[in-house]
């Protein structure tokens, strides 16, 4: 079984220099070493500590394989050999379950495997379209052109994220800032004004009967409030991984009001980007459509480009069965069409990704400027229903006191 070892070797100009190497026995990691030039010093198993042992992130960040395809592009297009720019950017980088992939795919090139065969055993770090576009550069002979490519594309993919994040990010805060103020009146201030209305022998209003129900739910009973809860999200992200939940979500979000129009610009973008992407890098159509269908992250749009992907492989052109789904626009449609009939497809749909990309910014500034005071005016409606539901019975004391 392959491990991680830790060295410390004097390079050529007498240096020393330290790092790490994936390899099944320590004797491999002299051997490459020495192969590589190198003198070593100190090879042994590396440590992973108590951190590397609890760590439930099973994923690469998107932003971290961004900059490692950047730097890799970087290295290949200035001409450093293959093996030398992956064990620097298997130091270098931060993730550590990129760190050993890259390790591992560096053994397997070692070995004799292609980049693209080596990176395919890896698919929580290296997706299908990475690898398919590694491959076509490797077909090609263009692999610095194609990593290029790819860096770009995952840098846009990291902004657009960053720029929906940011919109997602304020009423998420504020939601659970009302949270905690409900809960919080919930249990230290309503249960001070039902002693009060108890005092009184009068009949409460239905909305302070309802807010005292609540009230004493959550004081004697929250265990299993939080155990209801507990349920309900395991539930949900349970249902949500099917294929039915996650379908039915899907449409959902392409339907919420605000939200679902940003939504489906960024399914666009994706959509236009990627294969734009795996197009320019010579990937044939029908094994790019199935990447797109893949790493497009909305069911509905994904089960529109089967469909076109079913009516290419008989011969039809992409925009004809594209204009049968109305989650393209007809803008797409034309273009796309005019891109396939002018041989031209990769800058057609490099201009509607461009198009969403720029209509998604200005969605999120939108957004930004259109939440806030709606958020102000949910809080402040949601308290004030409250603060009303409590003072409801005062109106009638002096008649009670009588």
């Amino acid at each position: 079984m392959a491990e991680t070892y830790a060295y410390q070797v004097r390079d050529g100009a007498g240096k020393t220099v330290s790092g790490t190497i994936v390899a099944d026995s320590q004797q491999l990691v002299l051997e490459r070493l020495r192969e590589m030039g190198y003198v070593p010093l100190k090879v042994a198993v590396k440590k992973t500590g108590m951190k590397r042992e609890f760590s439930f992130r099973k994923t690469v960040k998107l932003k971290d394989l961004a900059v490692f395809s950047r730097q890799f592009a970087t290295m290949v297009s200035s001409g450093l050999p293959m093996l030398k720019s992956l064990n620097t950017l298997e130091t270098q980088t931060e993730s550590k379950l990129l760190s050993v992939a890259v390790g591992e795919v560096k053994l397997d090139i070692e070995r004799g495997s292609s980049l693209s065969a080596a990176m395919t055993k890896h698919p929580k770090v290296f997706n299908e379209l990475y690898v398919s576009m590694v491959k076509s550069g490797e077909t090609g002979g263009v692999l610095d052109a194609v990593l290029e490519r790819l860096a770009m594309n995952l840098e846009r993919e990291v902004s657009l994220r960053g720029r929906i994040r940011s919109a997602m990010t304020y009423p998420i805060v504020v939601l659970g800032f009302v949270t905690l103020i409900l809960m919080a009146m919930l249990i230290f201030i309503v249960p001070q004004f039902k002693s009060i209305y108890a005092q009184l022998h009068g009949q409460l209003p239905l909305p302070t009967q309802i807010l005292m129900a609540v009230s004493n739910v959550f004081r004697h009973d929250i265990i299993f409030v939080m155990i209801g809860v507990g349920l309900f999200v395991f539930a949900f992200k349970r249902y949500k991984r099917t294929s039915a939940g996650r379908r039915l979500l899907d449409r959902l979000k392409l339907r919420i009001p605000i939200f679902g129009p940003l939504f489906r610009k960024t399914a666009l973008s994706r959509f236009s980007r990627t294969l734009a992407v795996l197009n320019k890098s010579g990937v044939p159509i029908l094994q790019s459509l199935d990447v797109v269908a893949d790493t497009v992250n909305n069911t509905v749009m994904s089960d529109a480009v089967k469909d076109i992907q079913d009516s290419v492989r008989q011969g039809e052109s992409i925009a004809k069965p594209l204009a049968r789904h109305a989650v393209f626009p007809g803008m797409v449609v034309q273009m796309l069409s005019v891109g396939e009939e002018t041989g031209a497809l990769d800058t057609m749909l490099e201009k509607v990704a461009q198009f969403y990309d720029d209509e998604v910014t200005a969605a999120v500034d939108s957004l930004t400027s259109i939440i806030e005071p709606v958020m102000i005016a949910i809080v402040g409606k949601t308290v004030g229903l409250a603060v009303i539901a409590l003072y409801l019975p005062m109106f009638n004391v002096i008649n009670l006191i009588k």
